[in-house]
């Protein structure tokens, strides 16, 4: 890594107004209440590529579900992908129930202190490690990521585009992490340059007057960056299908299923995961639509037409697929469900209005 010469400004005095800006202003996360490494993993994990605001409901779930390391170990994957459904990215989810079940069976359950141990974990990266080692064992070691990127690039006056290569500049980026760290209180300075990217040195129109760091700072606005990909738009469409259970309609009470399909284990993007049947054709005419949703993954907009389909006509009407399912509506509601699914069926009211904290805990035999 190259050397780094000390920004203008006094470092000590930057660390200073960043942390007394911090103590003030920080939003009250869940996840900042501990200091325990095994719930800042989970809610670093669940923060890459998701917005705040959906992941604290996901957490206090996730969390209830499985306070502790081996609990999150033992329990089945469909069950941790389904306290995982709506935050999207469901690799995440996978890793984590990978790395917390080798934590349990090689390190007695007891996440490793240091960063470059924790690297050493499937899914855990530079800097989920540095999170997660500096926040909860006090290590001073810097975290990137693309909010402290921003506030770094904007500080030193370094834009994207130029002559430097992008990774001559990430190498530079992560000295100059490295250098104004503060090591009295490191897991506070890395949430302090998080917490500023987020809030104030945003990506448009960043809120340079209230910035604690103004005065130490050589872009005072908007920096050069690269172009963002261009969204790429799809259409697809898929069958909502809804019947009365035969059983409890003997049985003199009405239970609704509704039909979902499971995609198959050898599938690049949410393997494994529940969903509505998909029609044979996207173009759906106006008056069979049920809802029109649009659902975002990655740089792909979907646009999603939902038919109603009576349950004789589901064979003829959609693509052979993987297995399929008439499930309850209540039993579907703790299912490792696509977000797009989810989404579905809370916007046609069949779901409980609380599926995700319905997951009960369940008693199981040790596995280790």
């Amino acid at each position: 890594m190259p050397r780094e010469s000390a920004p203008t400004g006094d470092i000590p005095k930057l660390q200073r107004q960043l942390i007394t800006w911090y103590d003030a202003n920080k939003r009250d996360l869940p996840w900042r209440a501990s200091r325990e490494a095994y719930a800042i993993w989970v809610s670093e994990i669940m923060l890459q590529q998701t917005r705040v605001a959906v992941v604290i409901d996901r957490y206090h779930a996730f969390m209830e579900r499985f306070p502790t390391l081996v609990d999150l170990a033992r329990a089945p994957e469909e069950d941790v992908l389904a306290l995982w459904s709506g935050l999207g990215y469901y690799r995440r989810a996978r890793m984590l129930h990978k790395a917390a079940q080798f934590v349990a069976e090689h390190l007695d359950g007891v996440l490793p202190a240091s960063s470059a141990e924790l690297r050493k974990l499937p899914g855990i990266g530079t800097y989920t490690a540095a999170a997660i080692a500096s926040i909860a064992h006090g290590e001073p070691v810097a975290v990137v990521d693309g909010n402290v990127e921003r506030v770094l690039c904007r500080l030193a006056g370094w834009g994207e585009g130029g002559r430097t290569s992008a990774t001559v500049l990430r190498r530079r980026i992560e000295a100059r992490a490295q250098l104004l760290l503060d090591p009295r209180r490191p897991g506070d300075f890395n949430q302090a340059m998080m917490e500023l990217g987020a809030t104030v040195c945003l990506p448009r129109n960043p809120q340079c007057l209230t910035c604690p760091l103004t005065a130490f700072c050589k872009t005072r606005g908007e920096h050069r960056t690269l172009p963002r990909p261009k969204m790429v738009s799809r259409e697809v469409a898929h069958a909502l299908s809804v019947r009365t259970s035969a059983t409890t309609r003997t049985a003199g009470r009405e239970e609704r299923e509704v039909l979902l399909e499971q995609r198959p284990a050898d599938r690049s993007v949410m393997p494994g995961m529940w969903e509505l049947p998909t029609l044979r054709s996207a173009r759906v005419p106006e008056e069979d639509r049920r809802m029109t949703v649009r659902h975002a993954i990655m740089q792909v907009n979907y646009y999603v037409r939902i038919r109603t389909v009576f349950e004789d006509d589901v064979d003829a009407v959609t693509v052979a697929g993987g297995r399929r399912r008439w499930v309850s509506l209540k039993e579907a509601g703790k299912m490792a469900l696509t977000g797009l699914t989810r989404k579905v069926l809370t916007r046609a009211r069949l779901l409980p209005s609380t599926p995700i904290d319905a997951i009960a805990r369940r008693s199981r035999g040790d596995v280790f």
